[in-house]
């Protein structure tokens, strides 16, 4: 394609890999607020992700105009469809961060006892983040990225982050027989912790939509 092509490819590269360098960087906070029992901190997490939306929809208008300026065919295609689609994932990620750090501060907060929870939630968390540094990871070397193997990596992280909110299901339920009086704050606790569960999801999206860009074939099939 055209070199004008080209540094329009560069430049909504760019944009893509300074919004998941921001949702890592939230979710960098919020694990560290959450490790040193520090509920302000949780507050950065918003301030982090605020703009967030606009810049996915600042990327989405490049995108559109790219296709009208430039008619891409064939893997050019895919390209642009592919991040088309990866801002929503983006932004639902972003949006799940500022969910889980508003709601974790109250958590925190509570009289609920999260202290026999710290060691699997922290996992969870590391695994989450362990997804999103691998596509961000990707992003800043789109030259040597291997997508294929970066597809695993990230699959690795979400099984993982599957098996540990398994784990802590179990484990909030037993503490809702012995702490009855707290049930629903409980609940309420679990329906926090899914929100990082989806973010190595909506990562394992993102990495799909780069293996498609490149493989080709149907996106679901991978």
């Amino acid at each position: 394609m055209l070199p004008r092509y080209e540094n329009k490819i560069n430049e909504i590269q760019m944009m893509l890999a300074n919004i998941i360098s921001e949702i890592l960087e939230a979710h960098t906070q919020a694990l560290e607020a959450f490790e040193t029992r520090t509920p302000a901190q949780f507050d950065h997490v918003k301030g982090i992700l605020k703009t967030v939306q606009q810049e996915a929809n600042a990327i989405d208008n490049e995108i559109v105009k790219t296709f009208a300026l430039f008619g891409p065919e064939a893997q050019e295609l895919r390209l642009l469809i592919s991040y088309l689609k990866m801002t929503n994932e983006l932004v639902r990620i972003a949006e799940g961060a500022k969910k889980y750090a508003r709601r974790m501060k109250e958590h925190c907060e509570s009289e609920c006892n999260l202290a026999n929870l710290d060691n699997i939630v922290i996992k969870l968390h590391a695994s989450s983040i362990a997804a999103i540094r691998y596509i961000s990871e990707c992003f800043s070397n789109h030259a040597l990225c291997d997508y294929s193997d970066l597809y695993r990596s990230v699959m690795v992280e979400e099984s993982k982050c599957d098996d540990l909110h398994s784990i802590l299901e179990k484990e909030i339920l037993s503490r809702i027989i012995i702490e009855g009086e707290l049930s629903i704050e409980y609940v309420k606790v679990l329906g926090t912790l899914r929100k990082l569960e989806r973010a190595s999801d909506h990562a394992i999206n993102i990495a799909k939509l780069m293996l498609y860009s490149k493989e080709g074939g149907e996106i679901r099939s991978y």
